[in-house]
């Protein structure tokens, strides 16, 4: 690339002169460092550890009072039957959501485990389980798994939007 305005040797003769006396600078104020990561990453085993944990609270053998007709809905004894009726209407909006097609129940037991202990290490309140239609076996267990769980507050079928009939929206209480 030609330099549209060269100096003339004159001009490089005079500036040389000039800076013949100037010793180079020690840069020795400023530090760079590597920057922190922004969030702080979970050990893979401690994660695997919060999905066995959680997961404890669900049995197959206990089978909650859950109304049968209607949709599928829950909530948690002495918790306001409105917050319910919040989450029926869409005044919350799921922020994290877990897909439950293909798993087997052990694994879905896990997940929702996991689920819910993401929901409180983040504080996310509204979350969605999408169990799908399959054999029913995941849409009948989910529920009445979820209805275990002590930080789940209220659960509703989900609306069209989030999934309808195969999927379901829960309210985790959060830590304090």
């Amino acid at each position: 690339m030609k330099n549209k305005h060269p100096l003339s040797k004159d001009e490089l003769q005079l500036f040389r002169e000039s800076v013949v006396d100037a010793k180079k600078l020690r840069q020795d104020t400023i530090v760079h460092r590597k920057p922190k990561p922004k969030t702080k990453q979970i050990a893979p085993q401690r994660l695997l550890q919060e999905q066995v944990d959680a997961s404890h609270y669900f049995s197959d053998e206990y089978q909650p009072q859950l109304e049968e007709e209607g949709p599928t809905r829950y909530v948690r004894p002495g918790y306001s039957a409105f917050e319910l009726k919040k989450l029926r209407r869409g005044d919350y909006s799921p922020e994290l959501f877990l897909d439950l097609h293909g798993l087997t129940q052990m694994q879905a037991k896990q997940e929702l485990g996991a689920l819910i202990a993401a929901c409180r290490r983040e504080h996310v309140h509204c979350a969605c389980v999408m169990h799908g239609h399959g054999k029913h076996i995941l849409k009948q267990q989910t529920p009445l798994w979820l209805a275990q769980h002590p930080d789940v507050l209220v659960f509703h079928q989900a609306p069209k939007e989030w999934g309808g009939t195969a999927a379901i929206l829960l309210l985790v209480e959060l830590a304090e």
